[in-house]
């Protein structure tokens, strides 16, 4: 594996960092280096793929203490014998031990469960990825290609890692099951105890000859693409969930989830108060003075509002349900506009005569 970046150094974060923590630092910075914000900048395309990287692993626990434990090897898919997401001979203490141990005691009603588990199918482990949405895509709802980078099951060899035409076969010392037993004499007699086989790391399998493409691992990193469907009225920092387009499982295992963390960029003219939305909207003197009818902005297009005579500066006007969508489709907030009062700056002596006029009559 190359030598790559410290993972907590790309988050900007410590090694004492909690969850919290380390998905706030991941959403700044995936934020700041998304590519929607970088067009054609191969730089930033680059530390935005780091950041991710870092947060999948340093968002799972399982992941995050191999990480701490062997550094970038400890993540490498053929480290400890292709253990995605598996025992892959992470981790000296085996629940098999204490299974055997209390087995000798008491009829050996815990050792089978262990050894079924070794070989057990595992759900694969979820990942991340960030998209930025416009005020408008967020607020209307939106569908967008997501590309994202997962853990597949090797096409080539069909997961199992073997050579196309060979199949991995039992391990002679474990018998297929993963776990060998050990005998030990103690003062309470003999006590039998399971650990995971040394020979196979747990697999219960030996390849003897590995498939090429993914060195005996059974499992590749890809890159895919899916279209999502973003429902009107999603937030800044909320997560959309795409069941099953995670990493793949072993064993047969289900694959994880992908989770998708949602920033938004800001608008020129709205800003975002829950489901309502505010705005600044200038009118004249005489507009403010008089009366008039006036055609504002709003998510939807132009409308046209009536502006009430003797509006002062900083009055409000409520437009009902021209505001963000709803989740679930339960209607629609408002939208409110702040007025504000353009003062004339260029005046001619003539019209500050009329002012002059109009104010010793008010």
């Amino acid at each position: 594996m190359p030598d790559k970046k410290d993972f907590y150094s790309v988050l900007g974060v410590g090694k004492s960092a909690d969850e919290e923590e380390i998905k706030k630092a991941y959403r700044q910075a995936a934020k700041k280096y998304h590519p929607d914000l970088h067009p054609d900048d191969k730089s930033a395309e680059a530390k935005f793929k780091e950041v991710n990287e870092a947060y999948e692993v340093l968002s799972d626990k399982e992941k995050r203490a191999r990480y701490d434990q062997f550094g970038h090897a400890g993540i490498d898919p053929n480290f400890g014998g292709g253990g995605f997401g598996g025992n892959g001979g992470f981790g000296g203490f085996d629940i098999g031990d204490l299974g055997d141990l209390f087995g000798s005691f008491f009829g050996g009603g815990f050792g089978g469960s262990a050894r079924s588990a070794a070989n057990a199918p595992q759900r694969g482990s979820n990942i991340r990825q960030s998209i930025v949405l416009s005020f408008e895509e967020a607020a209307l709802g939106c569908k967008k290609d997501i590309s994202y980078r997962r853990i597949e099951n090797c096409s080539d060899c069909g997961g199992s890692g073997a050579e196309a035409g060979t199949a991995p076969k039992n391990c002679a010392a474990c018998g297929g099951t993963g776990v060998v037993r050990i005998q030990q004499r103690s003062p309470f007699g003999v006590i039998q105890t399971q650990r995971e086989c040394e020979t196979c790391r747990g697999s219960g399998k030996i390849i003897e000859h590995k498939c090429k493409k993914c060195g005996g691992a059974g499992k590749v990193r890809v890159t895919r693409s899916k279209p999502v469907e973003f429902p009107a009225g999603v937030d800044e920092g909320q997560s959309l969930t795409v069941r099953g387009e995670g990493n793949a499982g072993s064993r047969g295992g289900a694959a994880g989830d992908l989770y998708i963390d949602l920033s938004v960029r800001p608008h020129h003219l709205f800003e975002r108060d829950g489901f309502d939305v505010h705005c600044q909207v200038p009118v004249s003197f005489a507009q403010a003075a008089l009366g008039a009818e006036i055609e504002v902005d709003t998510l939807e297009g132009r409308h046209k509002v009536k502006v009430a005579a003797g509006t002062q500066p900083g009055d409000n006007f409520v437009m009902k349900n021209r505001g963000v969508s709803r989740l679930g489709g339960r209607g629609k907030g408002d939208q409110i506009l702040h007025y504000t009062v353009k003062v004339p700056k260029h005046l001619n002596e003539q019209q500050r005569k009329l002012i002059r006029e109009m104010e010793s009559v008010l």
